[in-house]
């Protein structure tokens, strides 16, 4: 409530209780000190690491930069399938999947706690775009396959459906739509592009009538991959998913669909 009063020091300051109600029940998972912007980080290493989804994880990484300027050697350790699209970002000097061994380091911090840790506010939030880039040679190979003179739009119209979390996955049916509520912008004259992956995937496969869906999904192993093909669309149309901070990340335009109350 308070970030959304626009209260970011207290917003996020209050935000680190789920941390300590996390850590009633198990204990932290590194030895090394959190930091939470309470000691001088010049000369040392710190770990970054995923908390939370992977749209979390693409919204806020844009914060390492901003502690690779206080003088520090930044790790990163995230979700496998975005490793390599991390692993060229300004300011990360290293990238590791969760579960891999990790080298030495002298502190940590959740990403999601870098607001807090760094003080920012809405003026100062680190917003410029493009914070991450596809391979541009990958991106020129998506191009040369598109429809020419066309615009050439993504569609992505579901999240992960999380089921084994009855929390997440009540969240997702409020997200979620079919490709066929989509329809309607068949005859608009544009190409549609499916970046939609897992079971609501297969919908393009056989798209509603008159609605024309290139899918090419199967070629998108890694949002490297992903990267490269929203690089060469005009626009991104998407739910609440991680698909959409990514375009956002590039500095693509998406427009998202989101629920009243999304957060």
């Amino acid at each position: 409530m308070r970030l959304a009063l626009g209260d970011y020091r207290g917003g996020w300051e209050d935000y680190e209780w789920r941390r300590r109600a996390a850590l009633r029940s198990k204990p932290s998972e590194f030895a090394q000190p959190l930091w939470l912007g309470q000691s001088a980080l010049s000369g040392k290493t710190i770990l970054l690491h995923a908390e939370q989804g992977l749209g979390d994880t693409l919204q806020f990484v844009r914060y390492a930069p901003l502690v690779a300027q206080l003088g520090a050697r930044v790790m990163l350790q995230v979700q496998a399938p975005l490793k390599r699209l991390l692993a060229g970002m300004e300011g990360v000097s290293a990238v590791y999947s969760i579960g891999e061994a990790l080298p030495g380091f002298d502190c940590h911090c959740p990403m999601m706690s870098l607001p807090h840790a760094l003080g920012t506010e809405l003026a100062d939030i680190p917003a410029a775009t493009p914070y991450l880039r596809a391979d541009p040679a990958d991106a020129g190979r998506w191009r040369a396959r598109l429809t020419k003179g066309a615009p050439n739009v993504g569609l992505v119209w579901a999240g992960a459906a999380r089921e084994h979390d009855v929390r997440a996955n009540r969240v997702d049916r409020r997200r979620s739509l079919s490709l066929a509520q989509l329809a309607p912008l068949s005859g608009t004259g544009v190409r549609f592009v499916s970046l939609q992956k897992g079971p609501p995937g297969k919908e393009a496969r056989q798209p509603p009538p008159a609605m024309e869906v290139l899918d090419a999904t199967g070629e998108l192993d890694d949002f490297a991959d992903t990267a490269a093909l929203v690089e060469a669309l005009d626009l991104v149309i998407s739910v609440d998913t991680s698909v959409a901070h990514l375009a956002g990340a590039l500095g693509k335009p998406v427009w998202i669909l989101s629920r009243f109350d999304g957060c």
